[in-house]
């Protein structure tokens, strides 16, 4: 699998602004010198990036708040264990115990430590297209854990990690499918010709003119009340239902169940109508 010189171009220097805001916010919550370095961009097939990665290493589980797909931040974990050691006021030593996970507690600092940082990758990313994480869960075996099919093509992102005076290697693994539609869809709107964005705007004209001709029922009503189904069942000419509608409240005009506003009752004519007194804002 290859990327397309230009969007290997495009996601390169996105990365790497996500990496040099990555080291920034490392060092500010850290007070450590820190930084973040993107070495490359790959393609590759999940299965394939799943065998670069240790057999034991800290995979932070993330949601693509755009597709809802599963995305993932991988670094060792004595990387992650001298973050917390910072984090509670230590000197970095961090704590290289075998088989040694996150407490709750840890896992919670470590979580408000990245996601400002996975935030910032809406920035990184704003001219190439959408992309939002957010941290949810963190496993140790990459390969039980199953993000998406084995041969799913995914985008990989390899950082060198500097904290204070180590180095380590991180890496963003992201589904590839999406993402690289977007791109292209974002390619095909800049490269259009005039003719044919004349074309799609007398388009999106006709469709805005044949949605307003859509008919729609549009009901003045009083404040709806909730009664049991045995009232229902009992009701007679000549029951008297009580309203929750105060007497001086205009009533409501509702389109579709939406309150679009309110009307005071009067008469045309021989018929009766309302007037508008008030247009609810939120729809106006």
């Amino acid at each position: 699998m290859t990327l397309a010189r230009d969007h290997g171009r495009r996601l390169e220097m996105a990365f790497e602004r996500f990496a040099r805001m990555w080291g920034t916010q490392l060092t500010s919550r850290l007070r450590a010198l820190c930084s973040a370095t993107c070495d490359r961009v790959e393609l590759m097939p999940y299965d394939e990036y799943v065998g670069t990665l240790p057999a034991r290493t800290a995979v932070m589980l993330c949601t693509v708040e755009q597709t809802r797909q599963t995305a993932l931040l991988q670094t060792p974990v004595e990387t992650v264990m001298v973050w917390v050691d910072y984090l509670f006021g230590g000197t970095g030593l961090g704590d290289d115990r075998e088989g040694r996970e996150l407490t709750d507690i840890e896992l919670t600092v470590v979580r408000e430590l990245l996601q400002p940082a996975l935030d910032d990758l809406r920035y990184a990313f704003t001219t190439v297209a959408p992309l939002s994480l957010s941290m949810r869960a963190v496993q140790y075996s990459p390969q039980f854990v199953q993000a998406v099919p084995a041969s799913d093509a995914v985008l990989v992102a390899r950082f060198t990690l500097h904290t204070a005076e180590r180095v380590d290697t991180a890496t963003l693994m992201v589904p590839a499918e999406n993402l690289l539609a977007a791109m292209r869809l974002a390619e095909t709107d800049e490269t259009r010709s005039d003719d044919d964005r004349r074309e799609a705007a007398h388009t999106r004209t006709q469709l805005e003119q044949a949605v307003t001709a859509v008919p729609v029922d549009l009901v003045v009503r009083f404040a709806p009340v909730t009664v049991r189904p045995p009232e229902v069942v009992g009701l007679a000419v000549g029951d008297v239902l009580p309203l929750q509608h105060p007497a001086t409240r205009p009533l409501d005009v509702v389109v579709d169940g939406v309150v679009l506003a309110r009307a005071a009752v009067g008469s045309q004519g021989s018929r009766l109508a309302c007037r508008v007194v008030d247009v609810e804002e939120e729809n106006a």
